[in-house]
């Protein structure tokens, strides 16, 4: 698994700066000002930093932007970046200079001059999560590379830094745990080996409980398990226990869909991008993800997370299009597209979720469908909720830690396309607002005295490109965004 770089935070030294190697990095007021370390550098190299900081380039630079000077005179270091940065920045502005450095690391030493930088543990975070390397499954010959990165960050203060960032490897490690498993093809991901990778959260104070195929069984979780029945893989849930919290206090639950690999089944997606369904697990990623974070960082909440594993795979058993199974609810499903497979997997586990622990809220997160990438992009993930109050606590949480999410709407007039002649209900509504009719089908499975709240990660849980805080491939959309939640809305407030 990838492991966050260690960040050290130090107290200003510059002394011996002239022979750091590697790169190193200063801090460019919007104004053009030059800090302490940003002078000294700026003697050692003859000037040039006063002359950039005087350029049109400079000028031009937007906060939390960086340019290098490549190889300056005076310097053992192989490069000075130079990043726009205010001394009074932003949570958003400093998590994105963070963010630059991070992407410009490469593979040796960085030292950040940050001196008298309000939110140095911002920037610190930025410098992790862009730092993101998955290198699992890559030749150990490059595997290594990325272990020589390095990076100190000195301050001013470097008690009350250090005191400021001690969560800050608790929320990259959550992120990274998400990544990894989202990055993991899944002949290694299988339902076992990720159920394997969750019971080892026990070692950071968790419970964790499997359940099996027929455990399963018992409990009547039939719409879940006929998603896998075409796949050798056995379907699995995992419990995950989080329990800081004052006891008796209902926790909030977060629920994810894990489907390993998504090829359809007998409504087979075409070839074409196929080898991205490894991510359709995305929502059991963040889940697990949030969990560790959690863990890490002795959250002081009850929080429970529970995913749902299986692969959907054709073959002689395979649920067929037209087949009706029944869910944990009791109510009676008509499998139209067997490619809409997620929604059969959540409203099991959301049903036993809130029968079992009679959650606070609920939150449930799913690469549900192709329709809210057409209606979002990869900018913003889909939030659809029963609640105002918990909804827009949610998307506050989101907009805090700088992960896009926009509400759409649910509404009774779009379940006559979830009617079916044959049975309770269709799992595919058509064409037609298609990731509405998805949320419209799960919010069936939740309690009337539940608020409740269903993100569509399908377009920010993996990406073509990168974005501000991780390079191109998994994201780890949504940690960052539940862990504040928990922190705002269940933990106590100093």
């Amino acid at each position: 698994m990838t492991t966050p770089i260690d960040i050290k935070i130090t107290e200003t030294n510059l002394d011996d700066i002239a022979m750091a190697e590697g790169r190193i990095v200063i801090l460019l007021g919007k104004n053009g000002q030059l800090d302490l370390g940003a002078r000294r550098i700026n003697r050692l190299t003859k000037g040039a930093v006063k002359r950039f900081s005087e350029s049109e380039t400079a000028a031009e630079m937007k906060l939390a932007t960086s340019r290098d000077l490549a190889f300056p005179v005076g310097l053992a270091a192989t490069a000075v970046q130079i990043v726009r940065l205010d001394r009074n920045a932003s949570v958003y502005e400093a998590r994105r200079a963070g963010a630059a450095i991070g992407s410009a690391a490469g593979d040796g030493p960085v030292t950040v001059l940050a001196g008298a930088l309000r939110r140095p543990e911002e920037l610190a975070l930025g410098m992790a999560l862009r730092a993101y390397d998955y290198a699992d499954m890559r030749s150990p010959k490059d595997a290594k590379k990325k272990a020589k990165l390095a990076m100190t960050l000195m301050v001013t203060d470097s008690k009350a830094a250090k005191a400021a960032a001690a969560d800050v490897s608790a929320r990259a490690a959550g992120v990274f745990f998400a990544r990894d498993l989202v990055s993991a093809p899944a002949n290694v991901l299988t339902t076992t080996s990720f159920a394997d990778r969750l019971v080892e959260l026990k070692s950071h104070g968790l419970k964790v409980e499997v359940l099996d195929e027929p455990a399963l069984e018992k409990l009547g979780m039939a719409s879940l398990l006929a998603v896998g029945m075409g796949s050798e893989a056995p379907s699995k849930v995992v419990v995950m226990q989080h329990l800081g919290g004052k006891k008796g206090v209902a926790p909030l639950a977060l629920v994810g869909k894990g489907v390993v690999f998504d090829t359809g089944g007998i409504s087979m997606k075409p070839a074409g991008g196929m080898e991205d369904m490894t991510m359709d697990m995305g929502g059991a990623g963040t889940v697990a993800g949030t969990m560790k974070t959690l863990a890490m960082r002795k959250a002081k909440a009850n929080v429970i997370g529970i995913v749902g594993l299986v692969e959907n795979m054709p073959d002689g058993r395979a649920q067929r299009p037209g087949d009706i199974v029944k869910s944990m609810k009791g109510d009676t499903i008509e499998v139209i597209n067997t490619d809409a497979e997620g929604r059969l997997v959540l409203c099991d586990v959301m049903w036993y979720v809130q029968d079992k622990f009679k959650p606070d809220a609920m939150v449930d997160l799913a690469t549900l469908t192709g329709a809210v990438i057409v209606a979002l992009g990869h900018e913003n993930t889909g939030v659809f909720s029963n609640d105002d109050k918990f909804c827009n606590d949610l998307l506050k949480s989101a907009k805090s830690e700088g992960e896009g999410a926009w509400r759409l709407p649910l509404a009774p007039a779009y379940d006559k396309l979830l009617k079916s002649d044959k049975a309770d209900m269709k799992n595919v509504g058509g064409r037609a607002a298609g990731s509405i009719t998805a949320a419209q089908f799960l919010q069936r499975f939740v309690k009337d005295d539940t608020p409740w709240c269903h993100l569509d990660i399908a377009g920010t849980a993996q990406t073509k490109s990168a974005t501000k805080y991780a390079p191109r491939g998994a994201t780890g959309w949504g940690v960052l965004t539940l862990d504040r939640l928990v922190r705002d809305r269940y933990e106590p407030q100093d």
